[in-house]
């Protein structure tokens, strides 16, 4: 069982096929909780399989929120952003998450995986709040980008 965090390797061959839409009022992505299983670059889908389960979490996890793109013809880096994820009066625990897309598009499906993020040891919420913690968004510092 591990959780590799990484950037999908078939989402690479997706998004130059241009099957997915990360500007804001694009398509909608979902981060989904993880509390076993082995996912890492070679994940192609949002999965059940060892998803995190307990009060306040909902099979297929929650949408993200406040997506925009950030980049332009003078930097070298491009990279997307969204607000934290949260779920309130939690009770699970979990060791990682998956960030898919649930918009078909372009030949997409609606699960397709655009990374595995490690959490690097199983976190727990007990009747309390369940953050995932996006890093500040910035060209060496956004959990996705581009150089």
């Amino acid at each position: 069982m591990a959780v590799v965090q990484a950037v999908c390797n078939q989402f690479k061959a997706q998004l130059l096929k241009g099957y997915h839409e990360f500007d804001s009022g694009g398509d909608t992505f979902k981060i989904a909780l993880y509390s076993s299983g082995t996912y890492g670059a070679t994940t192609p889908d949002y999965s059940t399989t060892g998803e995190t389960s307990g009060t306040g979490y909902i099979a297929g996890g929650a949408a993200l929120t406040s997506q925009s793109v950030t980049g332009d013809s003078s930097t070298t880096t491009s990279y997307v952003d969204w607000a934290n994820a949260e779920w309130t009066s939690a009770s699970f625990s979990a060791l990682g998450a998956i960030i898919y897309n649930t918009t078909t598009n372009g030949g997409s499906t609606t699960t397709d995986a655009v990374c595995v993020l490690s959490f690097g040891g199983t976190f727990t919420a007990t009747a309390g709040t369940f953050t995932v913690q996006f890093p500040a968004p910035g060209t060496t510092t956004a959990i996705l980008r581009l150089a």
